[in-house]
């Protein structure tokens, strides 16, 4: 029994490793979250990516998230992240690839360009587990978004609220009752407030639609 189990257990793992590496995980991220040696992880991206993972290290600046569309960007995963690990029904990393096939999705229906690659939103959560980064809340919107934990900015205004005078030269910000319009699909799974499934207000790509960086 213990031997099948661990078969299993091994199983998991690579399919684990396959939905990574497919999703874009760079190796050290594969090297965190798989229990695979080096070498067959090396070997499995090169199968199945046909190249060999990059080197160097990871993106290990917490200031590209604060920038205007990394931002919203990361701001909408968390949104999806959060979530997920509230309900407790799946582990960090299958919430994490939940909740990022969840961001790629919205994006695809907003007509967004994807902004947030597999491995930075992976770098967000470290950077928001040791304190670097934090989240708060819009006081205009009431959406949760990406801060500087130095930031010592009073009454939040997000970047959608507020966009930078580049973002929006010549162009007329959309306004509705409810900015934070999410297709149904995704409503009962993103919002600021498990709880409060009913009334979403997460971070919304389809308020930048008609916004240029």
């Amino acid at each position: 029994m213990t031997t099948r189990k661990s078969v299993l257990r091994e199983v998991e793992e690579f399919r684990l490793a396959v939905e990574l590496v497919e999703l874009g995980a760079r190796l050290q991220v594969l090297e965190s979250e798989v229990a695979i040696s080096r070498d067959r992880l090396t070997r499995l991206y090169k199968e199945l990516r046909g190249v060999s993972p990059p080197k160097g290290q990871l993106p290990s600046s917490p200031e590209w998230f604060l920038t205007w569309r990394p931002n919203v960007h990361a701001s909408l995963f968390l949104s999806a992240y959060r979530f997920l690990m509230a309900r407790g029904k799946q582990s960090r990393i299958r919430c994490i690839v939940s909740a990022y096939r969840l961001y790629v999705e919205h994006v695809s229906l907003t007509g967004e360009e994807l902004t947030l690659s597999f491995t930075r939103a992976w770098t967000l959560l470290r950077f928001l587990d040791s304190g670097t980064l934090v989240s708060s809340t819009c006081k205009c919107c009431g959406g949760s978004f990406v801060r500087h934990k130095y930031d010592l900015q009073t009454n939040f205004v997000c970047g959608l609220c507020a966009p930078p005078p580049r973002a929006a030269k010549g162009k007329k910000l959309a306004t509705s009752a409810n900015p934070f319009v999410v297709p149904e699909d995704l409503q009962q799974t993103i919002s600021i407030e498990p709880a409060a499934m009913n009334r979403p207000k997460d971070v919304s790509l389809r308020r930048m639609g008609n916004l240029k960086p």
